[in-house]
């Protein structure tokens, strides 16, 4: 497959999310450009920030930039530190009832004080590109309606379907972290897909074996290198969502690097495929926000949402 590539002396393949989003954007723009050509409707996504948080300021830019690129309506707010729940949301109201705006993403984390729930919960489910909103969680769970899926779990699941296809029917799957945002949702995606699916956390007990016992992981609990080696499963597909700084001295004084929530070293002479960090799950998720974005604007005139 193109966006598997082996590259370790132990036969595991890397699943190269960069190659992968490539082709999920690829498609975004192809049919971006039909959109416009066929119903002179262009895809329209806002992004809020508040603050200078540098890390922050980096995401947005690189999904503003990555909008523009695929000729969306790209719209930017950066609000100012001292900003109030109350004007953040009075902005999230405008843009839902803007016509040209298709999408909504609010950049997390918000300063302290917000009600993080509260501005979820403002924007229209229709426009909520995150899929944070209830509405699109419980359309997840219960299969009733189209639900808009978190970015990031929907990125996984393609890098799991470039490993082992598209039948995913009784396989054992481990999820590693029970966030709303990567989680939760990652589980029922699997599940959906017919797996048998445990849910695990670092309160889990015997959470080496639990682990051990899976044909696909998805690692989300974001602490460093936490699942070692010797919990997978010898053939399993390994797929790491975490992006952890930690300190790197051999590069000299100061300088860090950024691991995954797997010891990738140990991990790729077992697995039969995983995801590096960075390069794996993370070009992903800026890429199923475009393709999100997409399928907001064809449900918006009526038409079936684009899907990778």
């Amino acid at each position: 497959m193109a966006s598997v590539r082996s590259s370790s002396a132990d036969g595991a393949k890397i699943l190269d999310g960069r190659a992968l989003a490539a082709r999920v954007t690829d498609r975004v723009g192809e049919e971006t450009a039909r959109l416009k050509r066929k119903a002179n409707v262009t895809p329209g996504l806002a992004v809020v920030l508040i603050g200078a948080d540098p890390a922050s300021q980096v995401y947005v830019g690189a999904k503003a930039r990555k909008a523009e690129e695929l000729g969306f309506h790209s719209v930017q707010h950066t609000l100012p530190e001292t900003t109030s729940e109350v004007e953040l949301l009075e902005l999230v109201n405008r843009l839902n009832l803007d016509s040209e705006i298709h999408g909504i993403l609010v950049q997390f984390p918000l300063p302290a004080g917000f009600d993080r729930s509260r501005v979820i919960t403002a924007i229209k489910p229709e426009k909520d590109v995150d899929g944070l909103h209830p509405v699109n969680a419980g359309r997840l769970v219960t299969g009733i309606g189209t639900p808009i899926v978190p970015c990031t779990p929907a990125g996984c699941m393609l890098l799991i379907r470039e490993a082992r296809g598209d039948d995913l029917a009784g396989l054992s799957a481990v999820v590693v972290g029970r966030s709303t945002l990567v989680g939760k949702p990652a589980a029922q995606l699997l599940l959906n897909e017919n797996c048998t699916v445990t849910i695990a956390h670092s309160r889990t007990r015997e959470l080496s074996a639990v682990v051990r016992s899976a044909d696909i992981v998805v690692a989300a609990i974001g602490r460093p290198e936490m699942v070692r080696g010797d919990w997978i499963k010898p053939g399993a597909t390994v797929i790491d969502v975490g992006m952890n700084r930690i300190p790197a001295p051999e590069r000299g004084e100061g300088k860090s690097r950024l691991v995954g929530d797997v010891a990738y070293g140990e991990a790729v002479a077992i697995a039969a495929a995983i995801t590096p960090v960075p390069g794996g799950v993370g070009p992903m998720t800026i890429a199923m926000l475009m393709a999100n974005t997409l399928s907001a604007a064809n449900r918006s005139i009526g038409r079936q949402p684009i899907l990778p």
